[in-house]
């Protein structure tokens, strides 16, 4: 039997989502065995990130810095700007690398089941970006989800007031899918098909 200092970080390894209880022993045989290449490295990536991690103020994203790399591109089509659901949301639309625009982290979806309400979300966040200008397009990216529409419609509502396009990703995306478990191409044309929100 290993120590409780192991069984500790196994237990905490299968805490993680993909990993359970074999997974999470697995990886820590690993991490055990490769020492210097393996384990090492990652403790100090862990201590680092630990350290500098933040929330975006202006989008929401989880990164090292304030504010964070998509936000202080400059290169980026600010007029564009992509509503998800989730960090996980918008770290999945970037590794299609397809979206030029900005990015704006709700923080969940409406759910009445789940007590998540408008003013749970970052929604009012998002309506005072819009207000502000300077925004043409506003592609909202939630899940193909009954709360991801339900809240996609309650946005749609929020901002129709405002001078700007409205669009959604394509449907065609699975029902009861959700974006960070979605394959490249799927995302691609999802983005690429995207239309007005009626």
């Amino acid at each position: 039997m290993a120590s409780q200092d192991i069984e500790t970080l196994v237990q905490a390894l299968s805490r993680l989502p993909g990993l359970g209880p074999r997974s999470a022993r697995r990886a820590v045989l690993h991490l055990l065995k490769k020492r210097e290449t393996a384990l090492i490295p990652l403790q100090r990536a862990l201590e680092q990130v630990g350290e500098r991690l933040s929330t975006c103020g202006i989008c929401g994203n989880v990164d090292t810095s304030d504010p964070c790399g998509v936000c202080a591109d400059t290169r980026r089509d600010a007029r564009m700007l992509c509503v998800v659901e989730d960090v996980a949301d918008l770290w999945a639309l970037e590794r299609s690398r397809l979206f030029p625009g900005k990015f704006h982290v709700l923080g969940g979806r409406l759910s009445s089941l789940e007590g998540v309400r408008p003013e749970d979300l970052t929604i009012d966040l998002l309506v005072r970006r819009i207000e502000a200008g300077g925004i043409d397009e506003v592609v909202l990216a939630m899940n193909a989800t009954l709360e991801g529409q339900t809240t996609a419609h309650y946005i749609a509502d929020r901002i129709e007031r405002f001078p700007v396009r409205v669009t959604q990703l394509a449907h065609g995306l699975p029902v009861g899918g959700e974006l960070d478990y979605l394959d490249d191409g799927t995302l691609a044309q999802a983005l690429r098909a995207r239309r007005p929100v009626a």
